[in-house]
């Protein structure tokens, strides 16, 4: 589908060259590009959802890639109010920032939020710490609770292939069974944009509309579009200590442990996940034009870069998957 948008974008940026400007007046073509394509090809998926299943709901985390996943969905209806609800995740470990952020755009746009917590299954004991105190794998058991609670029979996601390998083998609508699990082998083709939204009772579809994205384009759309972020994204001031060549805060999840130093540094996040897994990167760029240029100098993706529970093993995220995670 990359390869798709990148030829029509080929094609018609030709064809625009070489129209006259009276032409390109009348096809009501003034800017036609990557983004522009991307953006079409995502309002496309959140109509054809809405238009396919009963109870679809978006996952809302207040990180950048879900961000502009609701930017995109308020765009695909807009005027009209947004025809889901959101789902959160809180893992209790969640930076207050983005909390913070999270609640100021639900109340922005007057839209129903669900919060399934991580905190709810410890207290009771349907849950139970991990030893190494990272709580993003234990988020699978409430979200699988809670889509089953509402009964959503789409969930969308705000994953993108280039961000890790078992994500790049995932198709746009991706079928989950009756126990929230994916099975790789199970997986429909997608010719062009048709997509395949058929499942049987119980099961439900994880729908990625941003797939063909890259954190580059996220990035040039966030400043095209001039979209409002957690402020986390952009570089300030915070104690960090360092563990696993990460810039990791302190919090309620502890640390720094005994030989870790605590230093105040310039920092930023390149992803929101789990404060005890999650890292920040050393930063100086504090608007999107600065972020633009260390994005597209860095050779590693942010998960690759900053979060500690993809390095637990190559198919960490692929097993995650496979249980029922995002």
């Amino acid at each position: 589908m990359r390869v798709a948008s990148v030829m029509t974008e080929t094609i018609v940026g030709e064809f625009v060259n070489e129209s006259s400007n009276t032409a390109e007046r009348a096809l009501g073509i003034t800017e036609f590009d990557t983004l522009a394509a991307l953006e079409s090809e995502s309002i496309h998926i959140f109509r054809e959802v809405a238009g396919e299943f009963e109870r679809p709901v978006i996952l809302f985390s207040g990180g950048k890639d879900s961000t502009v996943l609701l930017h995109l969905a308020l765009k695909a209806f807009w005027p009209a109010p947004l025809p889901f609800a959101l789902l959160h995740v809180d893992t209790g470990h969640n930076l207050p920032e983005v909390l913070e952020f999270r609640d100021k755009i639900v109340e922005k746009y007057g839209l129903r939020l669900h919060v399934a917590k991580v905190e709810d299954y410890l207290a009771d004991g349907r849950l139970a710490e991990r030893p190494d105190g990272i709580r993003n794998p234990l988020q699978t058991v409430p979200l699988l609770d809670g889509i089953a609670e509402h009964r959503f029979d789409a969930v969308f996601g705000g994953g993108r292939r280039d961000e890790e390998r078992s994500r790049a083998k995932e198709r746009i609508f991706s079928l989950r069974n009756a126990f929230g699990q994916w099975d790789p082998k199970r997986q429909r083709p997608e010719l062009w944009n048709l997509y395949n939204g058929r499942h049987a009772p119980g099961e439900h579809v994880r729908v990625f509309p941003l797939s063909n994205w890259t954190e580059l384009d996220i990035w040039r759309y966030i400043a095209r579009e001039d979209i409002d972020l957690a402020s986390i994204y952009y570089t300030h001031e915070r104690p960090v200590y360092q563990r696993d060549g990460m810039w990791m805060t302190p919090g309620v999840w502890g640390g720094p442990r005994e030989g870790e130093v605590l230093e105040t540094r310039s920092v930023r996040y390149r992803t929101v996940g789990d404060g005890s897994s999650t890292g920040a990167i050393l930063s100086e760029a504090a608007d999107n034009e600065a972020i633009l240029a260390e994005v597209a100098a860095s050779r590693l993706t942010e998960r690759g870069a900053t979060r500690g529970d993809d390095r637990v093993s190559e198919a960490a995220m692929e097993d995650r998957k496979r249980e029922g995670y995002f």
